[in-house]
């Protein structure tokens, strides 16, 4: 994915996250989470991603 197309995308996901409104925003992302881990071929990149993702919230959280 080119910087343009990956621009275009978040672009994309925000306007989304904002017409479905806060109270429906988890279940948006859940579901464009779900989509996208479904076209992977193998769970082993999810779950890197998912762990990744994981330590830097907790991470953030913790003030680092």
């Amino acid at each position: 994915m080119t910087d343009t197309d990956l621009d275009q995308a978040y672009t994309a996901l925000c306007r989304a996250l904002g017409e479905v409104g806060p109270q429906r925003s988890e279940l948006l992302l859940s579901m464009v989470c779900l989509a996208l881990m479904a076209r992977s071929e193998e769970a082993g990149p999810v779950l890197e991603l998912i762990e990744r993702s994981r330590q830097r919230l907790q991470q953030e959280a913790a003030g680092r």
